[in-house]
């Protein structure tokens, strides 16, 4: 009898602790799942659950209330309007459409309110498992405040070019009138005096058609919103910026070995802003005197860009206001609007990037683009 009662108190002692074993597990899950309640109901995105058989809510977090401002009821009843395509993606990702298991989708919805929000929903088909069916899971955010930044940023991209092409064109109307004049009147002038003004007549051409490709309003305006899929490679951009300096100055290149294969990014812009700051270093840096042009990945993360010059530097007084629109440098002696840094600066901002200025050390001054690398 012994050891049956010892078997038995055995068994019954492993009981007690696998049942203290399932305990302290259930608790735990009931901690997790509190703590994960608690993360929803205080996020600013809204989460949900949605039955897609049924199409209805399983759950939705409070913030959908505080996002749209209408009742449970209201929200019930814009998640079935809005899943209704929920069956045929269903259907088609049964069928082995894999990119259909996540998307990504931008609708408007009338707040209670009555102001329409914009707001990006991301959801993701569950797969049915023991006890239920098949679920979408996702979150909603409001993205009309970033839309509206959006439509501003535009806006002065637009303003800016528009500004930009008629700085560029008042003296560029100017010499175009001229050399008109000149080719009307000058019946009495040589064959060289005649292919000069063609040359000049011709060049006006040229720049007024550039500005029509590269600074009209919807030119500026689309540079950065969107952008090419492949870009440019590193050492092609640099090489092109490169060819631009005269002969009077050469020029190094050095580029880091782990750079992205491509940059994304506006190629006109980007020659455009490079050829501006090189344009500066060739005019504020003695002659023979060697440009550096660099490309490396960033500490912060991102591209940079930097062109270096053996000149004087910049006036230390002067560097808070180098990108103003119309500043020009006390030393400038060169013929110019102040325009140049402005605009330069204006194109790498529409690519979220940055461009700043200063001395070094050695001597010279840096021009350093910033630009994010792509998730």
């Amino acid at each position: 009898m012994l050891p049956f009662f010892l078997l038995l108190l055995a068994g019954v002692i492993l009981m007690a602790l696998r049942f203290i074993q399932l305990r302290r597990a259930l608790l735990r899950a009931r901690a997790g799942e509190q703590q994960c309640r608690l993360l929803l109901e205080h996020s600013r995105d809204a989460a949900f659950l949605l039955d897609a058989a049924t199409l209805e809510l399983i759950y939705i977090s409070p913030a959908a209330q505080r996002l749209t401002g209408h009742d449970l009821a209201a929200l019930r009843e814009h998640a079935a309007r809005l899943a209704a395509d929920v069956p045929a993606r269903l259907q088609r990702w049964r069928d082995g459409d894999t990119s259909r298991l996540t998307l990504l989708r931008d609708v408007a919805l009338p707040h209670a309110d009555g102001q329409i929000l914009a707001l990006e929903i991301h959801s993701t088909i569950v797969p049915a498992a023991a006890g239920r069916g098949v679920t979408l899971a996702g979150t909603v955010r409001d993205v009309s405040a970033a839309q509206a930044q959006e439509a501003e940023r535009e806006q002065e991209q637009k303003r800016f070019a528009s500004m930009l092409s008629h700085e560029f064109r008042t003296p560029l109307a100017t010499i175009d009138g001229a050399i008109q004049r000149l080719v009307s009147t000058s019946s009495q002038a040589d064959e060289a005096t005649r292919k000069r003004y063609v040359k000049i007549q011709t060049a006006v051409d040229r720049l007024l058609a550039m500005i029509d490709d590269y600074l009209s309003p919807e030119r500026m305006a689309a540079i950065g919103r969107e952008r090419a899929a492949d870009g440019i490679a590193p050492l092609a951009l640099l090489q092109q910026a490169g060819a631009t300096v005269p002969a009077s100055h050469p020029v190094q290149l050095q580029l880091d070995e782990d750079l992205p294969v491509k940059l994304r990014c506006d190629v006109p812009g980007m020659a455009l802003c490079l050829k501006i700051l090189l344009d500066n270093a060739v005019k504020f840096s003695p002659p023979g005197s060697t440009i550096t042009l660099s490309a490396s990945l960033a500490p912060e993360g991102g591209v940079a860009l930097c062109v270096r010059d053996a000149g004087l530097g910049l006036r230390e007084e002067e560097l808070a206001q180098l990108f103003e629109k119309g500043r020009r440098g006390s030393d400038a002696t060169h013929p110019g609007a102040g325009l140049g840094l402005y605009m330069a600066r204006a194109v790498v901002e529409v690519h979220g990037g940055t461009l700043h200025g200063h001395n070094l050390p050695e001597g010279g001054a840096l021009f350093r683009i910033w630009l994010p690398l792509p998730v």
